[in-house]
């Protein structure tokens, strides 16, 4: 399958090209020429399969044309060695627990599949040149990718994060670690790391020098493997025999690659009814639905970090997916934006009344469902990474303490690795060129 860009300036690529490069030539992010629709027998057998063998379906349809069957089957069932289980919180809205992987977070599925296919095509280059990812994190991108290529041979990353705006515990979980993975702590907010990447790819020198590629949601082998779950969400649901005709899925929102993979599904044939987008106090893709118009904005720091963007990359993807309709998209996707004071009330009152621990963000997404799910409807919100990660922040909320996972305390326990970086390129540039 070829890849064209959103920008529509760059010549088709591969979808080697398009996971080895990330970035199109013009500054676009890449899509797939063809979304195939999976069949009915599909999604009337899908209560019977496994996570990893509705996710080998969902993946051949993406990628089967261009991975050897035997080998992607490899890297999906390698990728998900871990469940993603639908949990009720109250008679309608069930939590989808993605914080079940090796860093506690909903990244680790494109993270980890990402680093798989990368691998993959590396072989098949014949090129011995080192490939060096670049990622800009606002939390948990950075652990999520820095694990899911650790020791990776061949391969270096550079993990970009925002100084003194990702809590101490997703800090450790990339800044601990080494070997092939650097952290850089930048003087700034997560949009200037993310500047820094995309202007890396762009000069022309520095990509003579090294062999970059992202594993940002810009990235298609980061993205598109997000769409498993919301399969698999869909067939817990009808395996709890809920009325799947009515499903509301609900996607705590910053960079929008998460929800631009729903989108995805939902053209693959996904009965999905409507999606909500919820926000934080960064609010530009929910002003976008109400007006139709984009203005980006300078981000603003908040509980639910993760979330902390002013100008999401992936709304690219989504204004190219439906055609720039504003109406097309407002059909399927509906928004709120909640303040730190809302976020922590939900939190408050989602425990007191359920017993169920939220996290910040998958907090803003259990509050859109309390407040717009219709009659008939059953929600499904996705929890994106384990309130542990978030300690001091949930526990000043509640006043109850949380248990740390044992997965979680082995990077709390390593000696912090990180470089100080300014916000500008030229800096960037000039430690890369020093590399």
């Amino acid at each position: 399958m070829k890849y064209y860009s959103t920008n529509g300036k760059a010549p088709l690529a591969s979808l080697q090209k398009a996971v080895v490069k990330g970035l199109a030539e013009d500054k676009g992010l890449y899509m797939p020429q063809q979304i195939k629709t999976l069949p009915d027998t599909f999604f009337d057998e899908i209560d019977t399969m496994t996570f990893q063998e509705i996710a080998h379906r969902v993946a051949d349809a993406f990628f089967g044309e261009d991975v050897p069957s035997d080998t992607l089957k490899e890297i999906v069932y390698d990728t998900l060695s871990f469940d993603v289980p639908a949990v009720r919180v109250t008679d309608n809205i069930y939590s989808l627990e993605l914080f079940h992987g090796p860093t506690l977070a909903f990244k680790d599925v494109g993270a980890r599949f990402m680093a798989r296919l990368l691998g993959y095509f590396n072989k098949q280059e014949n090129d011995n040149r080192l490939v060096n990812v670049l990622v800009a994190t606002s939390g948990d991108t950075g652990s999520a990718v820095a694990n899911g290529f650790l020791g990776v041979e061949g391969v270096h990353v550079y993990v970009l994060y925002p100084k003194g705006k990702v809590s101490p515990i997703q800090e450790c979980q990339f800044t601990t670690l080494g070997q092939n993975i650097t952290a850089i702590e930048v003087d700034g907010v997560f949009d200037d790391c993310q500047a820094l990447v995309k202007n890396a790819f762009m000069d022309e020198e520095l990509n003579r020098h090294m062999k970059l590629t992202s594993a940002n949601s810009i990235n298609v082998a980061r993205f598109l493997p997000q769409a498993f779950y919301y399969f698999y969400a869909y067939a817990q649901m009808k395996r709890l025999g809920k009325p799947t005709t009515n499903l509301v899925v609900c996607v705590p929102s910053g960079n929008f690659g998460n929800i631009c993979s729903a989108l995805f599904g939902k053209k693959m044939g996904l009965p999905v009814k409507r999606f909500i987008a919820a926000n934080n106090a960064n609010d530009v893709f929910y002003k976008f639905l109400q007006t139709g118009i984009y203005e980006p904005k300078a981000s603003v720091q908040t509980l639910a970090n993760a979330m902390d963007v002013g100008d999401p990359s992936n709304f690219a993807r989504i204004i190219t997916l439906y055609e720039h309709s504003h109406e097309a998209i407002c059909k399927d996707i509906s928004g709120c934006s909640y303040k730190d004071s809302q976020i922590a009330d939900t939190i408050c009152e989602c425990l007191r009344e359920t017993g169920y621990q939220l996290d910040p963000h998958g907090a803003c997404g259990y509050r859109a469902l309390k407040e717009h799910l219709q009659p008939g409807e059953t929600g499904v919100f996705l929890e994106t990474a384990h309130p542990a990660k978030f300690k001091d922040t949930v526990e000043r909320i509640t006043g109850m303490e949380i248990e740390i996972p044992e997965r979680l305390a082995a990077f709390m326990k390593g000696t912090k690795q990180s470089i100080a970086m300014s916000k500008d390129f030229a800096d960037f540039k000039a430690f890369l060129m020093s590399c």
